[in-house]
């Protein structure tokens, strides 16, 4: 999650003709639903258009599910070494995009600057990588983007990487490692808990999570950058109150109501980038009504963000956390919970602390240490623990 917004420009859809493919030979055991529109099913593969150089890269449109099991189309763009894959194919790494927006023309894979912004990208690549990168649902796609709904988030990320599997040439294998940041991190952490049961198909050998809000309660209610908290706020709220019909009249008045839709609807997220006068006056306006509101105290939303928090009992390990110490959005000291809570449960955690406060920045400022780490997690390595001092 970034610390500027501004309203984008119009976003260009990357990418020249189109692959149509059929579901991949596993979802034909996935029973209840039409075979086209089983979970992993690939519906498009667009070319991207030169990608840089040593790479292929696609845009995709493929099934996944949301929490009760509705079908929905998502989108997301998956890169693979230009070279041919290995026999035995090349493991894949899905990697879960920060806070981007909550409206459809936020989803990273409409972005031009979709390879510049996806932290350590090339790196990834340049290790044999295949990298998915999930837009997550309602982003780049129809219907509501749940923000931090974390079951359908989680199950958007296994099937685009069921989805990668399905294109030739990616060589894209069956194990698979999860990496993320912020709104991603938190993603990350759910799509561990969820992978077993949900893609059994695939095999994950270790989750990446950087400056993941883990307690969303213990979140919402953090002292940090007021501005950055109230925009924050209104894609939380306004997200959920058209994901889950939770009334917008019990956390804003009327004219905040209105506020915070124009500010999710009209506003994405990207660094070095003035915000406008019309944005800036907005998140002034919600800053101001949400003085002295506690989301934990009014319902239905604290309900939803207990079930959207990330419970770690269900997390297998290994796992690594890595979390700017001065944080201006994301509470370091839920995170190191969280990670407690973890080893607690004899998971191996590895935990980087990351000097400084720069949110917007924790995978990027992590990224040669996680990387090493996944490169040891697919190489069968024992994982390091540091739980003796979190």
């Amino acid at each position: 999650m970034a610390a500027r917004i501004y309203r984008p420009a119009l976003a260009l859809v990357l990418g020249l003709g189109c692959l149509t493919l059929a579901a991949p030979a596993w979802a034909q055991q996935v029973s209840g639903r039409p075979e086209a529109s089983r979970p992993g099913a690939l519906i498009s593969a667009d070319p991207v258009a030169a990608p840089p150089e040593g790479r292929q890269a696609w845009r995709i449109t493929y099934w996944t599910t949301l929490d009760d099991g509705a079908p929905v189309r998502a989108t997301g763009m998956v890169i693979a070494p230009r070279e041919a894959p290995a026999p035995r194919g090349r493991p894949v790494i899905a990697w879960q995009h920060g806070a981007w927006g909550v409206a459809s023309k936020c989803a990273p894979s409409l972005s031009s600057k979709f390879f510049e912004a996806t932290p350590a990208l090339a790196d990834m690549v340049r290790r044999g990588y295949v990298v998915a990168a999930a837009d997550y649902p309602g982003l780049g796609s129809e219907g509501v983007h749940g923000f931090l709904a974390g079951r359908e988030t989680a199950h958007s990320v296994l099937d685009a990487v069921r989805a990668a599997r399905a294109i030739p040439g990616t060589g894209a294998s069956a194990k698979l490692a999860l990496w993320g940041e912020s709104q991603g991190g938190h993603a990350t952490l759910w799509t561990a808990a969820e992978a077993r049961a949900y893609a059994p198909d695939l095999t994950l050998v270790g989750a990446a999570a950087a400056a993941p809000p883990t307690d969303l309660l213990v979140n919402l209610a953090y002292k940090s950058n007021p501005a950055v908290k109230a925009m924050f706020t209104a894609f939380v709220t306004y997200s959920w109150s058209r994901r889950y019909g939770a009334p917008l009249a019990d956390v804003f008045g009327p004219s905040n109501r209105g506020v915070v839709t124009r500010l999710a609807q009209n506003n994405c997220v990207q660094l070095d980038t003035k915000p406008k006068l019309g944005t800036i006056l907005g998140v002034m306006s919600v800053q101001s009504g949400l003085k002295g509101k506690d989301l934990g105290a009014i319902e239905p939303w604290a309900r939803l963000a207990r079930m959207n928090s990330v419970d770690a009992s269900k997390v297998p390990g290994p796992v690594l956390i890595a979390q700017s110490v001065a944080d201006p959005l994301v509470s370091p000291d839920a995170t190191r919970d969280f990670a407690r809570r973890l080893c607690a449960r004899g998971r191996a955690v590895r935990y980087i602390a990351i000097p400084g406060g720069d949110h917007a920045a924790s995978a990027r400022n992590s990224a040669a240490e996680t990387l090493d780490w996944i490169d040891a997690r697919f190489a069968g390595g024992r994982p390091g623990n540091d739980c003796r001092k979190i």
